[in-house]
């Protein structure tokens, strides 16, 4: 029994593998979702939530994948978003990946480095979304999802990142 082959792959990995395909099969059935629901899904930021747990639950390389793939996978699916907004969602969760990670080297709460690093993704976002606008290279309104909602799923993501975090360092 002590001649045992490892296989290639580490529970970690594996981990990771299935929830990278949970993510992928969840922005997926987005639309699905959306229209059995009679209510579009897409307001309660589905790429973001699957950022945020990806962040909690896998590991910094793999968020990034997550921020890169999310958005392109949504477009080949789907062909929605467009190519440009697209691109505009991958820069978005990306910059909330590095901005997480970065802000969680100099504090310590998770809620203020969540929720700083949205924020200023967010803001990040619509800036550029509103000079795309103006210069009409896209259309549409600046604001496709209700701000209150956008609120309310950043305390959500926030929290969840703070009581995650809490719970784990009870444990130890």
């Amino acid at each position: 029994m002590d001649n045992i082959a490892l296989h290639p792959f580490s529970v970690s990995k594996i981990r990771t593998i299935i929830f990278d395909l949970i993510a992928l099969a969840a922005i997926y059935l987005v639309p699905t979702v959306s229209h059995l629901l009679n209510f579009p899904v897409y307001y309660l930021e589905p790429m973001r939530i699957m950022l945020i747990l990806t962040i909690v639950h896998t590991s910094k390389k793999n968020a990034y994948l997550i921020a890169l793939t999310l958005p392109v996978f949504s477009l080949l699916i789907s062909a929605h978003p467009s190519l440009i907004k697209t691109s505009l969602i991958t820069v978005e969760l990306i910059l909330n990946v590095w901005l997480y990670f970065f802000i969680s080297q100099k504090l310590t709460n998770k809620f203020f480095c969540t929720f700083i690093s949205i924020i200023v993704s967010k803001m990040s976002y619509y800036l550029i979304k509103i000079f795309l606008v103006n210069t009409s290279i896209i259309s549409g309104d600046v604001v496709a999802t209700p701000i209150y909602i956008q609120i309310i799923m950043l305390f959500i993501l926030s929290g969840y990142i703070y009581f995650f975090e809490s719970s784990v360092k009870k444990k130890q």
